[in-house]
């Protein structure tokens, strides 16, 4: 499957060495995958190494079950002037029922940076289809609540993080 330079997929088998204690796949194990996801999509639309500035909106809506199929769909949903919205919706599938569940959301804030780790321009992402461009508008949303929450916190002179 070719997908444009601004959209990546990456499947991986849930292994009994991913479990936690409850016997579901661990927290942990999933955002460091979707850190690797993020990286990859925004790396290779950006033709760049990136870093990654913030984590947004992470929301586990169900449990992962050892032994499931995990599909990571991410998208550049829009871009600054070095930095990068990635999307990434999260399914997971039963193989052998092939019941399909979207378990969990995020956005992941990248910046691409050169070898001196100074940030570098990425081109600008041109949204074409309907849900590109409504994941282009909602990024833009989201990131003009992201800093209007900074704002909010530094004039109630409290710490942000």
């Amino acid at each position: 499957m070719n997908l444009p330079s601004h959209q990546l997929t990456m499947t991986v088998l849930m292994t009994p060495d991913m479990a936690n204690f409850a016997g579901n796949v661990h927290g942990g194990t999933i955002l460091k995958f979707l850190d690797q996801v993020a990286y990859a999509c925004a790396s290779r639309y950006a033709s760049s190494y990136v870093v990654t500035l913030s984590v947004d909106q992470v929301m586990f809506r169900q449990p992962i079950y050892v032994g499931e199929l995990v599909s990571f769909l991410a998208s550049v949903n829009h871009t600054g002037t070095s930095s990068m919205e990635v999307g990434i919706k999260v399914v997971a599938e039963n193989i052998r029922t092939q019941d399909v569940r979207h378990v969990n959301s995020c956005y992941f804030t990248m910046v691409a940076v050169d070898d001196a780790r100074k940030p570098v321009a990425v081109p600008p992402l041109r949204p074409f289809s309907l849900e590109e461009k409504q994941r282009h508008q909602g990024a833009a949303l989201r990131k003009t609540l992201r800093q209007e929450l900074e704002e909010r916190f530094k004039a109630a002179k409290l710490p942000v993080g």
